[in-house]
């Protein structure tokens, strides 16, 4: 009777995942600016959001920090927005907003009344056509925002350049191993005309994604857009090359000292395939089988059963050029950084010689299908989820089938690609330890 109620439990939430289909329309202007747009009417709310498809690893060498310069200093004001004025337009017509900058795009959103569907589109078209970039108090405000920054983030932060410090050491050649905030020197050395220049070449209607999600009518939304952003110039993208990462035939070790912790921590890296890749999802499936959640296995193992860890974490970090496959352990006690890899090395083993059982294989099935729907539980979700199907896999129905990709992927496909992609020669170690103002890896 219970493997009965077990099948229609399972069937039935199969069948609630495929139901919940996200509609939306989506075209081009002639400029080139890619529009979506989503309409649901139950609640007054919108959000406008636009994807710049640049990331710090466009930047040129000696001018990194650009695409995240830029995330604050669009917010600085247009030739019809004064400095200082975005944020109180925002908050007094009832709304929210926020920015995001990656390796592979920046993103900006609003959260507004229905209402205001006009101002937000008008923000956003003045941040794309008009704004201000000029040699004066505003670019130096930024430079020291950003560098405060980093300061609070990166250099004062207990394990603050976690990321970094695998990342460093994992791409030789990549622009992955770079700061995503860039270094202080590149900005300090960078002119009004490398500003202008980056902003020229990125920030313009054909290498940007426009969603509008929310309370809207679809009519009156492409009528608003095509008002404010099909008069917008476009630019002459570059079709960059990125140098190829000879992948890592032997254990690279490494040492970094962080003078804001107590406890040491273990991190292992790994290359893996960029996010459009069948493989990347495996390896997705294949962290939370590994550390998500109380019930996984290295947390059962590590955490509960052998004390040994005060944490244990493993994520699959994919994006557009290469995926990161990320392990990460602090120890408990006396049990040192080499007793967790031991114990990491051990259940990955496991992974590569033997299947998955029923049981996880289900288990694993339900947390995706919890995670597809909670993604995409919110109009700001979804505004999301919608920007980056179309940015990163040109196909915006992802969306609604991604989850039909995850559903098919076989215990087989697990146990192969931990063996394609997690041996022990493939990756970088690195021993990030308690260090003093004495004794620091220093981040520019």
């Amino acid at each position: 009777m219970r493997n009965i109620l077990a099948i229609i439990v399972i069937a039935f939430s199969f069948l609630a995942v495929n139901s919940q289909q996200i509609e939306f329309v989506e075209y081009d202007l002639d400029n080139g600016l890619h529009v979506i747009l989503h309409q649901d009417n139950t609640a007054p709310v919108i959000t406008t959001a636009v994807s710049y498809h640049v990331g710090s690893k466009d930047e040129e060498e000696g001018r990194t920090g650009f695409a995240h310069f830029f995330e604050h200093l669009l917010f600085e004001g247009t030739k019809n927005i004064e400095a200082g004025q975005w944020f109180k337009i925002v908050e007094a017509n009832g709304g929210s907003n926020n920015a995001y900058t990656s390796d592979d795009q920046t993103y900006y959103y609003e959260v507004f009344p229905s209402n205001k569907l006009e101002l937000s589109l008008w923000m956003e078209s003045e941040r794309m056509l008009h704004p201000i970039i000029r040699q004066d108090n505003r670019i130096t405000l930024q430079e020291g925002v950003v560098k405060e920054e980093k300061n609070f983030r990166l250099r004062n932060a207990p394990y603050g350049a976690l990321l970094y410090a695998v990342r460093s050491n994992l791409y030789r050649k990549h622009p992955y191993g770079r700061l995503t905030i860039g270094l202080d020197k590149d900005l300090e050395a960078a002119n009004i005309e490398d500003f202008k220049k980056f902003n020229q070449l990125y920030h313009k209607p054909n290498n940007a994604t426009l969603v509008v999600a929310g309370d809207i009518d679809v009519i009156e939304a492409k009528m608003l857009i095509k008002k404010y952003f099909n008069d917008i110039p476009s630019s002459e993208l570059i079709k960059k090359q990125f140098p190829k990462e000879d992948p890592i035939t032997e254990t690279i070790e490494a040492t970094w000292y962080d003078p804001n912790i107590q406890v040491p921590a273990l991190l292992i890296g790994y290359i893996t395939p960029k996010m459009t890749t069948r493989e990347s999802r495996v390896l997705n499936l294949l962290s939370t089988y590994l550390s998500d959640g109380k019930s996984s296995v290295l947390y059962k193992k590590m955490i509960d059963e052998k004390k040994m860890a005060l944490g244990v974490q493993t994520i699959n970090l994919a994006q557009e050029d290469h995926g990161t496959y990320l392990m990460l352990a602090v120890p408990l006690g006396n049990f040192t950084l080499d007793d967790l890899l031991c114990e990491i090395d051990e259940e990955i083993s496991k992974v590569q010689k033997d299947l998955i059982s029923d049981r996880d294989y289900k288990k694993l099935q339900n947390i995706l299908e919890s995670q597809f729907v909670s993604r995409n539980a919110s109009i700001e979700g979804i505004a999301n989820s919608l920007s980056d199907y179309h940015t990163f896999y040109g196909d915006t129905n992802l969306v609604n089938t991604e989850i039909e990709i995850y559903q098919s992927v076989t215990k087989e496909e697990i146990r192969e690609v931990a063996r394609k992609y997690l041996m022990p020669n493939q990756r970088v170690i690195v021993d990030y330890l308690p260090g003093d103002e004495n004794n620091k890896t220093i981040i520019e």
